[in-house]
C-alpha cells in the first residue's frame, strides 16, 4: 500500500492498526511480524509451585500459612495470589471452600501437563483443521473425548457441521441436522432447531460460494464515512457521499479543511 501512494495515517485506518505501528513498520527493512508477550504465562508464584504442591500433598491446606512460608524463601509476591493457587488445588481435589480436614484421603495434586481449557480454548481445540493440530493438541483433544460421552457426542456434532461447511457438502447437511436432533445435548437441538427455521439459507450457504461478506464490508464503508464527519452527518448526506464516491480505493483520508469543504460542497448540491 505504501508503494502504491497511501500515507501512513491512511494505511493506519484502512487496516485498523496504530499510526506509530505503521510508521514503524514502514521504517524497518523487513517485517518481523507480530510478537506475543514475552511474559506471557509466567507468574512470580511459578519458581515456588514445586514448594507448594509438596506441602499440601503433605497434608498443610492453609493458605495464609503457605504464604508466610514462601515469604520466608523470598517470594515476592502477594497473598491473594497464593490464596487462589490454593482455591484451584482445592477445587482440583474436591474440597470445598470451609472444608481443610477431609474424611477420606485425596490424590497427591500435581501441575497439568497441558495449559487449562477455557471455553475458547477448548472451542478452538475442536474446531481447528486436523492437519494443523500438534502432537499435543491432538493427545488433549483425545483426553477430552474420554471425559464423558455428551463431550465425545459434541466433540464429533461439532466437527462433522464443520466439514460440511469448509468442504460445501449440501447433501450431509440433512443427516446432519437428523442426528443433531435426536441427540441426548440441548444446546444441539437448539442449534439445529435455529438452522431449521432458516433452513433455506443454511443451504444455499453449504451450496453456492456466495456470503455476505461483501455486505459486511461496505457496511464497514459508510460506518468510516460517518466517522469522518464526527457522526453529525444527515442521511441525504451519507447517500451522496457513499453512493456518488468514487470506487478508487488507493483515494487518500481527506484532512479536516478538505472534509469541511467537502461537506459544504455536497450541501449545496
Amino acid at each position: 500500500m505504501h508503494h502504491q501512494g497511501w500515507t501512513a495515517p491512511a494505511i493506519a485506518q484502512h487496516v485498523g492498526m496504530g499510526l506509530r505501528t505503521v510508521q514503524r513498520d514502514l521504517q524497518s527493512a523487513a517485517f518481523v511480524g507480530r510478537k506475543r508477550r514475552s511474559d506471557l504465562g509466567t507468574s512470580v508464584l511459578n519458581p515456588y509451585k514445586g514448594y507448594l504442591l509438596e506441602r499440601w500433598n503433605a497434608g498443610c491446606h492453609t493458605a495464609m500459612r503457605l504464604f508466610r512460608e514462601l515469604q520466608q524463601q523470598g517470594y515476592p509476591g502477594s497473598y491473594a495470589r497464593v490464596a487462589a493457587y490454593a482455591r484451584r488445588l482445592r477445587q482440583a481435589q474436591g474440597l470445598s471452600p470451609g472444608q481443610r480436614r477431609p474424611r477420606r484421603s485425596l490424590p497427591n495434586v500435581t501441575e497439568p501437563v497441558f495449559q487449562p481449557l477455557t471455553p475458547r480454548r477448548a472451542t478452538w481445540l475442536v474446531l481447528r483443521h486436523e492437519a494443523k493440530r500438534t502432537e499435543a493438541e491432538a493427545h488433549q483433544l483425545a483426553q477430552l473425548r474420554e471425559q464423558h460421552a455428551k463431550i465425545a457426542e459434541a466433540i464429533d456434532l461439532a466437527q462433522d457441521f464443520a466439514h460440511l461447511v469448509r468442504q460445501r457438502q449440501p447433501e450431509r447437511l440433512d443427516p446432519w441436522l437428523k442426528r443433531a436432533t435426536t441427540s441426548a445435548l440441548e444446546a444441539m437441538q437448539r442449534f439445529a432447531t435455529g438452522l431449521r427455521d432458516d433452513y433455506e439459507a443454511v443451504k444455499a450457504g453449504v451450496t453456492l460460494p456466495w456470503s455476505t461478506s461483501p455486505v459486511e464490508g461496505h457496511i464497514n464503508r459508510l460506518k468510516m464515512v460517518k466517522r469522518q464527519m464526527f457522526g453529525r452527518a444527515c442521511l441525504d448526506l451519507l447517500s451522496r457521499r457513499f453512493l456518488l464516491a468514487p470506487h478508487d480505493r488507493r483515494a487518500r483520508v481527506p484532512y479536516p479543511q478538505e472534509r469541511s469543504n467537502a461537506h459544504a460542497q455536497a450541501a449545496a448540491a
